[in-house]
């Protein structure tokens, strides 16, 4: 191994550290900039044209362009707001004049603009109240001999105290001195017709004179496709080297005869759908192997996903091990609780329940049956709390696995020796998504919905017809019907949404003299949220106002309506969600969005998506589109490299590709895989552990 002089090993390629001043480094590290790689593949956000100058004199002005001025006065205006203020003439002799404003400078920017000075400035030329001028341009001071560049200039993402220009030197440096060999051989590029990584590498930072500026912006140009299967590829390496590592542990082997799930299915009121099936089987299987389950069941609204993981618990349980549930709030976790106990305690199978609003001796017992006899634990993050021991835990179930962290997931699977893990969503994850971001798990997908399910119709309605989504209600609960209302979300304050729900409460008590209303929130006692929900369940409540703190996740096949208050500031996926708590039962059933103008465009979009799909998997491909996969992933983040330069949606094929040739590369080329990681994810990559 070659070492440095200080007698050191040597980094790889690629992961030497730039070469800069400390306060340099700390700030190209706020941007992820650490090694020669990074800097490398810190590919432009757009192009400018300086290879030519504008006269002044050319007009109209629809682009931004370059002119070349000489300064004839610079001084500082404080009127209407402190200002920098540049008067100029054309470079080339004309009689026109152009002025520069600055409203954010330095004082040692004033210095620069000294009359007489030849300044190039690159912006957008309009007509002001003194005639043209540029706001907040670049611009340098030049000599009277020097040349224009030959090529388009790069601009970068940069952060504060770090200029375009200091970017281009080091990035400069980085091309003269890096790693520029090809990873993927010259057979690999042939076969899917890729150009050298370094040429496209140096066309990309340093464009040629006569490029055409369109396809590097919009990203179609060959040089960019590279760029963009590079980094699929790096992101399906690490991820599927987490698959085979993951593959190569030992995990308790969960065969059983299948008489215990069979004794729960003759029992049930229903049978299952050809998806739920397919799904079981594929989760067995799964279970009877001798290393860790990892396996995604996702599915809409309703499409049964509970039943699923109770027949997957029944193998576990009939194979002499535990199963653990767990859910992200108390009222959902409670709910399935509830559920499955009606379910298998009938069968003889021990169900406890843990929360974190048991009372010290009911705690103790659970936590006593939890070491001991307990088959099935349901609980909230309880579960994974110190003090909890499991006797024997060979598959824990995560319901809404995305409102966990991926260190709440591992202190799960941690409390058994290397238990299979079933996380269940009920956010469809679009196809593009699931093969880049999710393609270290297995994925399960029920995609048919129970017999039964009735047609839900929404509508979008003006907060300024709120009296007639009243009169609504009140016509409907005459019928027999009953009616969630749900508030505002307000992300920045707890107290604030309780506020709202409560002022909501009061409203249409005083709206709906002659109904039941009933009111939940995430800051009530346990049972008393039980109480509610149980009056609600059993029609005594007919209205329930409800907060998103928790989830309104219990079954009322005589619910029929769901008001969705201020629908725009909900995200694509919760509309869908929440709508899903209606359409149970035998009756027609509404969703009423109710919605305060005006509207900003990407709100617009939103409630236009929800109003025109009842389809969860294309709800969820709009949002990704809409949002981006950044936030959509959430807590998958961890470990999952984040795509810079490819689109889901338009590089879909790149991902088929590139999903293929990691598994070739990891099987056959190990050392051409482990490079191309380095590569692209230098230190940062990390085994997924989720």
């Amino acid at each position: 191994m070659p070492v440095e002089k200080s007698g050191a090993p040597a980094l790889p390629a690629g992961l030497r550290p730039i070469v800069a001043s400390e306060a340099m480094k700390k700030k190209l590290a706020k941007i992820g900039l650490h090694t020669e790689a990074d800097l490398l593949l810190h590919l432009p956000l757009r192009y400018e044209d300086e290879t030519r100058i504008v006269a002044l004199g050319r007009g109209p002005w629809a682009d931004a362009v370059q002119v070349e001025v000489i300064v004839r006065s610079a001084e500082i205006q404080m009127r209407p707001r402190r200002q920098l203020v540049v008067h100029a003439t054309d470079a080339s002799g004309s009689e026109h004049e152009l002025t520069l404003r600055f409203f954010s400078f330095y004082p040692n920017q004033q210095a620069i603009f000294a009359p007489g000075a030849k300044i190039r400035a690159f912006g957008e030329v309009r007509h002001g109240f003194f005639g043209l001028e540029m706001v907040h341009p670049r611009f340098h001071a030049v000599a009277d001999d020097e040349p224009l560049p030959e090529g388009l200039t790069p601009i970068y993402p940069t952060t504060a105290g770090v200029s375009n220009n200091a970017l281009r030197k080091l990035i400069g440096n980085a091309l003269k001195y890096g790693d520029l060999a090809d990873t993927l051989s010259e057979a690999l590029r042939a076969q899917f017709e890729l150009p050298e990584f370094a040429r496209c590498l140096r066309f990309l930072h340093a464009p040629p004179a006569g490029t055409p500026q369109l396809p590097l912006e919009n990203r179609g140009h060959p040089a960019w496709r590279r760029m963009k299967f590079d980094e699929v590829l790096a992101q399906q390496l690490s991820l599927r080297r987490a698959y085979l590592a993951r593959r190569e542990q030992g995990a308790p082997v969960l065969q059983a005869e299948g008489l215990l799930a069979g004794r729960l299915l003759a029992q049930l009121p229903f049978g299952l759908t050809g998806a739920q099936r397919r799904a079981v089987e594929e989760i067995l299987r799964d279970l009877a192997a001798a290393h860790p389950m990892q396996r995604l069941l996702q599915g809409d609204v309703g499409a049964g996903k509970t039943i699923v993981a109770a027949l997957a618990a029944c193998q576990a349980i009939e194979a002499g091990w535990q199963a653990a549930f767990m859910a992200p709030t108390e009222i959902l976790a409670e709910q399935h609780y509830l559920k499955l106990r009606d379910w298998l305690e009938p069968l003889g199978v021990r169900v406890a329940w843990l929360s974190g609003s048991l009372k010290s001796k009911a705690k103790r017992e659970q936590l006593a049956a939890t070491a001991a006899e307990a088959q099935l634990v349901v609980g909230t993050h309880a579960l994974i709390q110190e003090g909890v021991d499991f006797a024997r835990l060979g598959l824990s179930i995560v319901d809404e696995q995305h409102r966990f962290g991926v260190a709440q997931r591992l202190a799960l699977r941690n409390k058994g020796n290397n238990p299979h893990q079933l996380m269940m969503s009920a956010t469809p994850i679009p196809r593009t998504l699931a093969m880049s971001y999710y393609a270290d798990l297995d994925v399960t997908v029920l995609d048919e919905l129970p017999p039964g399910r009735t047609p839900i119709r929404t509508r979008l309605v003006a907060d300024s017809r709120r009296d007639d989504v009243v009169a609504f209600v009140r016509k409907l609960v005459a019928e027999g019907r009953q009616a969630y209302w749900v508030c505002p979300l307000i992300e920045e304050s707890e107290t604030l949404q309780l506020q709202t729900a409560e002022e909501t409460y009061a409203q249409l008590l005083a709206d709906l003299p002659e109904l039941t209303v009933g009111l939940v929130h995430g800051r009530l006692k346990a049972a008393e949220k039980q109480a509610v929900m149980a009056a609600f369940a059993a029609g005594e409540i007919q209205v329930l106002v409800a907060t998103t703190v928790i989830e309104v996740g219990v079954d009322v096949p005589n619910a029929s309506l769901m008001v969705i208050e201020h629908a725009e500031r909900f995200g694509l996926s919760q509309l869908h969600q929440l709508r899903g708590r209606v359409g149970r039962g035998q009756y027609e059933s509404s969703c009423v969005l109710i919605y305060a103008g005006p509207l900003g465009e990407i709100a617009r979009q939103r409630l236009k998506i929800i109003f025109e799909h009842t389809d969860g998997f294309e709800i969820a491909r709009q949002d990704l589109q809409l949002r981006g996969p950044g936030e959509f992933v959430g807590s998958r983040q961890s470990g999952v490299p984040l795509l810079r330069y490819a689109d889901l949606e338009a590089d879909a094929d790149l991902i088929e590709v590139a999903r293929e040739l990691a598994e070739n590369l990891l099987r056959d080329d190990l050392p051409a895989a482990e490079r191309h990681l380095r590569r692209w994810l230098g230190t940062r990559e990390e085994l997924l552990k989720s």
